[in-house]
């Protein structure tokens, strides 16, 4: 799984969504269930009907008295997202979801499915309040943070996609299939939203356990110039954090958990994509990161009317070129969805 750096400001307050199981941790849940007058032994059930058994329906749920289903359904299984609209590509192979919540909000998701994996990009806000000019999201601005369910039901939605669908061209996939891999890199800024994303890792299938968090997971860093002067117009946070802070930072998480940090950076024509931008990158990434750091060039996704277009071919193989020789790990993104506006917050800006 993937999050991003920096941590910023807090966003404009807007109504969050009703209390779900999946905002609540154990203890949570025990206290939820006795509220309703329920022994504690259904706080564990009701945990294994939802991430176990990926049910969210009350209803569905058989081992729970069908006498106090409505009253578990209405207390902890309110309906949180539903689909607004659903396109896919790739022979089916990659499907993107507008979620719609109960307030009105929209948000984006990715599934992906590989021969050798299948990923889910999760929204972890509706909007994004980085103002990147390059980005749809940061160009709609920011509407509020999402719900520790409300991410987590992005997961869940993709999980029992996998299992119960016939779910793209792969021979022999008609449903059965698991989700391995979470990546925090759809709407939003999730170290911006970052107690729920937290609680979203702790509390989604399959995830144990950012730095002193002590949780298993990939830190990736937007980075996307390796100057100043640039990204302060790229990234406009770099206004607060300048690129030495941030990959200070990226070297304290790579010292505490011992995993390798993934930086991004989304290759923009004419922008940032100049050889001598590619040795510096170089030179500051071996000299803050020595090994433990890898680029993962984007070639960007423009959108509709955008001034911002992805680089050449030529130019995407001199800076991979340029950056491996000074020393460190850089290969260029599987690029999928373009015809279906994959990139964040493409789907949703159409509305």
């Amino acid at each position: 799984m993937a999050v991003s750096l920096p941590l910023v400001f807090d966003p404009p307050r807007r109504g969050m969504p009703p209390r779900h199981l999946a905002d609540l941790d154990a203890d949570g849940r025990v206290s939820a269930v006795a509220e309703l007058g329920l022994p504690k032994f259904r706080a564990k059930q009701l945990a294994n009907q939802y991430y176990g058994r990926l049910i969210a329906d009350p209803q569905e749920m058989t081992d729970l008295p069908a006498a106090v289903r409505t009253q578990v359904a209405d207390a902890l299984f309110p309906e949180l997202i539903t689909p607004a609209r659903q396109v896919q590509c790739d022979a089916g192979e990659t499907r993107k979801t507008l979620w719609r919540a109960v307030d009105g909000t929209t948000f984006e998701s990715v599934l992906m499915r590989y021969p050798e994996r299948n990923t889910v990009c999760i929204s972890s806000q509706a909007g994004c309040g980085m103002a990147c000019p390059f980005c749809a999201t940061g160009q709609g601005g920011l509407q509020r943070n999402l719900s520790t369910a409300e991410i987590l039901e992005q997961v869940r939605a993709a999980s029992a996609a996998l299992r119960n669908e016939h779910f793209g061209g792969i021979a022999g996939t008609a449903g059965g299939g698991r989700l391995s891999n979470i990546v925090f890199m759809g709407m939003g800024e999730p170290l911006a939203n970052y107690n729920r994303v937290v609680a979203a890792v702790r509390l989604a299938p399959a995830i144990r356990k950012l730095a002193d968090e002590k949780l298993g997971v990939t830190l990736a860093v937007s980075l996307h110039t390796p100057d100043d002067e640039l990204r302060d117009t790229l990234v406009p946070v770099n206004n607060r954090w300048k690129v030495s802070e941030v990959l200070d930072a990226a070297r304290y998480y790579a010292d505490v958990t011992g995993r390798r940090v993934s930086v991004e950076y989304a290759l923009i024509r004419h922008i940032n994509d100049q050889p001598w931008r590619a040795d510096l990158l170089g030179k500051k990434l071996h000299k803050a990161l020595g090994s433990l750091v890898h680029v993962n060039l984007i070639p960007l996704n423009p959108t509709p009317g955008s001034k911002w277009d992805a680089s050449p071919k030529p130019a995407e193989r001199e800076f991979v070129r340029r950056v491996q020789a000074a020393g460190v790990s850089c290969t260029v993104r599987d690029t999928r969805g373009r015809e279906i506006a994959a990139a964040c917050g493409q789907l949703a800006a159409e509305g």
